[in-house]
């Protein structure tokens, strides 16, 4: 089934921890959110997808893999840019549907090149 964006990952068996895989919580595609933090900064870098593969692959290499919903493939962060995440650590959230992986990240972590994929631009605040 297509998540929002219109694309899904592939339905192929993972040998992702079956312990771990038991407790996501995916959306229709099969993804959970996946958000990159530095880990000694504690600033918030990028926000991707994974499924069970991918998540399987970042666990077992040490380095971010994502699911990519525009070119349907998985990508390693840095394998073309160079601009690497050595994971740290990674966390399930409460609810099961997202991981906070702690990273140490070289170079820009967003597609544009910059550091963070949050420096856009803050939206104001309106109050009642």
């Amino acid at each position: 089934m297509p998540d929002p964006a219109g694309a899904a990952s592939p339905r192929v068996p993972s040998g992702l921890d079956p312990n771990i895989a038991g407790r996501l919580k995916r959306d229709p595609a099969g993804l959970i959110a996946a958000i990159a933090q530095q880990h000694d900064t504690g600033e918030v870098l990028m926000l991707g997808w994974m499924d069970d593969e991918a998540l399987r692959r970042t666990l077992t290499t040490g380095r971010c893999t994502y699911w990519s919903r525009s070119r349907q493939e998985y990508w390693v962060k840095g394998e073309t840019s160079g601009h690497t995440q050595r994971v740290v650590s990674v966390a399930l959230d409460c609810d099961g549907d997202a991981v906070l992986v702690k990273v140490d990240q070289t170079d820009g972590a967003c597609h544009t090149g910059d550091r963070t994929c949050f420096d856009a631009g803050s939206l104001e605040l309106t109050q009642p």
